[in-house]
């Protein structure tokens, strides 16, 4: 017989556990919900934005310099345009930063293979890993920059009406 259960041991033991407080141990989890330092949906969402936002800056930022070294008629216009949507996707991009920190939401890249890059994350003391697919990285980069461009095109058009209205009266 084990040292710890001769003779009186059984009560030194320190994994022995009275049925009594097994049950108050129980009833006092179950009377309060622990607290949970897994991510929800939307920070997920944020760390996909804190993904995603600068590799749609870059792309936004390489595409209006070739704009501006073309020969095309229109370039400034188009240059000017592509700036003011990398302008508002930096916005985005900084509000996103700031949401990471509310969040005590931390990211970092462990490594990238031809299918997908691997993040790794602490959010609230949780880590895990976090892996997006390129294909999924294309296709929604593409939705948003749709997105920013329908974005623009509105608020160019909406102060269109604004200056009509102006000259009118």
């Amino acid at each position: 017989m084990s040292k710890k259960l001769e003779k009186n041991g059984l009560w030194e033991s320190s994994r022995m556990m009275l049925p009594q407080h097994r049950e108050a141990l129980q009833n006092q989890r179950s009377n309060q919900p622990a607290p949970s330092n897994r991510p929800t949906a939307e920070d997920i969402g944020v760390m996909r934005d804190y993904v995603l936002l600068p590799l749609m800056h870059g792309m936004i930022k390489r595409k209006a310099g070739d704009i501006e070294k073309s020969t095309e008629t229109l370039r400034t216009l188009y240059a000017r345009a592509a700036h003011a949507l990398a302008a508002q996707i930096l916005a985005d991009l900084t509000e996103t930063k700031t949401k990471m920190m509310q969040r005590s939401i931390q990211l970092f890249e462990e490594h990238k293979d031809d299918r997908a890059i691997h993040y790794r994350y602490i959010c609230r003391g949780h880590e895990d890993t976090l892996v997006i697919a390129k294909d999924y990285m294309r296709a929604e980069i593409s939705v948003r920059t749709a997105r920013y461009i329908e974005q623009f095109v509105a608020l160019v058009n909406n102060a269109r009406k604004i200056d009509e209205r102006q000259i009118r009266s």
